[in-house]
């Protein structure tokens, strides 16, 4: 391309291109070829041989020239048979929670409407709201990561979000904000209080309940984390009359014969995820207490898949740069947020990379 030709592509993209997406990042997701993948907050447990087998066998039967179920029902049955989703709450399933996110900003976007939200918190949160115009406004964690009940009331209150978006447990730093102060947000709150429960496979906490008491309240889950990310699938729980205006702009077709087919397959198989997410809460116990008799080191507790950590001062970038030359791969939040200074966050793994994971930190250290 020439010069010229180049000066003129740039022209059209500042021309056509919303400048809030030109001044944005897209999303960026490690290279993790050859690497223990410690960073995405994944299952490390596959299925066994057989159950595989039988999974290849129900694809067989799947027509790839047919459209898909167009609601999925077969799906949502099964969804609200296996998280006990009580019958006078209605489901729609996105592309992943991304897509969820999405479909709700999209339908309350309008000029003056706000997203609001805690931080640290998930990042797509931002990125949603900043890509379908609503403005956003977070209120910052405390410096344990709690709630900061009286700022994030008050901003409630100054702000009158549309939107109000709480993870439980949050991501990435794993805590619980408890019950009665989610409620104290949904009775302030003028909008829509979505719960993300995506590591709900990981706690005892359920926030089900709260969609029989409150109006204004949605849950929304995800499979990603009990060991599907592969399948791109979540779920938005709440009232029938919240859910049939989402489906009004939800594009046709969203999930597709594969995912159908193999979410079905799997949550008949459900009792295989349940163990090994079970396993994975006993090796959190576990990489928890190992990673706490490290002196070096802060570590949270964590309700979810992942354990959040603080290094010494400056330390941070050093040591995820040593871990991956040994072909570890975590996540490291320093610069993500103030709060997260000279934080890493580590997924979970299985019992034999956690000790690998262990093994090449305390060298790095």
């Amino acid at each position: 391309m020439t010069a010229n030709a180049n000066d003129s592509l740039g022209q059209l993209i500042e021309q056509w291109i919303k400048p809030e997406i030109r001044n944005m990042t897209a999303y960026h997701v490690a290279d993790a070829e050859g690497m223990i993948k410690l960073d995405a907050m994944e299952n490390p447990y596959d299925w066994d041989e057989a159950i595989v087998e039988s999974w290849i066998e129900t694809l067989r039967s799947v027509h790839l020239n047919r459209y898909p179920d167009p609601g999925a029902d077969q799906v949502k049955q099964q969804l609200r048979d296996v998280m006990r989703i009580p019958e006078s709450q209605a489901i729609v399933l996105g592309n992943g929670s991304d897509e969820l996110i999405q479909l709700l900003a999209l339908a309350v976007s309008a000029p003056g409407k706000t997203l609001l939200t805690v931080e640290p918190g998930f990042a797509m949160y931002r990125q949603i709201a900043q890509v379908t115009e609503l403005s956003f406004q977070s209120v910052a964690l405390t410096a344990d990561f709690e709630l900061d009940m009286p700022e994030l009331l008050a901003q409630i209150e100054q702000q009158q979000p549309a939107l109000v978006f709480l993870a439980q447990p949050n991501n990435p730093t794993g805590n619980l904000f408890g019950e009665e102060n989610l409620r104290q947000v949904i009775e302030a709150a003028p909008g829509l209080v979505v719960i993300d429960e995506a590591y709900t496979p990981f706690t005892d906490a359920d926030y089900l309940p709260l969609l029989e008491e409150y109006n204004n309240v949605l849950v929304m889950r995800t499979l990603s984390k009990a060991g599907l990310a592969g399948l791109r699938l979540g779920l938005l729980v709440g009232n029938p009359r919240w859910i049939a205006e989402l489906e009004k702009i939800r594009l046709p077709y969203n999930i597709g014969v594969l995912t159908q087919a193999s979410a079905e397959f799997a949550l008949k198989h459900y009792e295989v995820l349940r163990q090994q997410t079970a396993l994975i809460r006993d090796e959190r116990a576990n990489l928890y207490k190992d990673l706490s008799a490290i002196a070096e080191l802060k570590v949270w507790q964590s309700e979810a898949n992942f354990i959040l950590f603080r290094t010494q001062p400056g330390q941070a970038r050093a040591v995820f740069d040593g871990l991956r030359e040994k072909h570890i791969l975590i996540r490291c939040l320093d610069g993500a947020h103030p709060l997260l200074k000279d934080c890493l966050r580590v997924t979970v793994g299985s019992a034999a990379e956690n000790e690998a994971f262990l093994k090449e930190l305390k060298a790095v250290l």
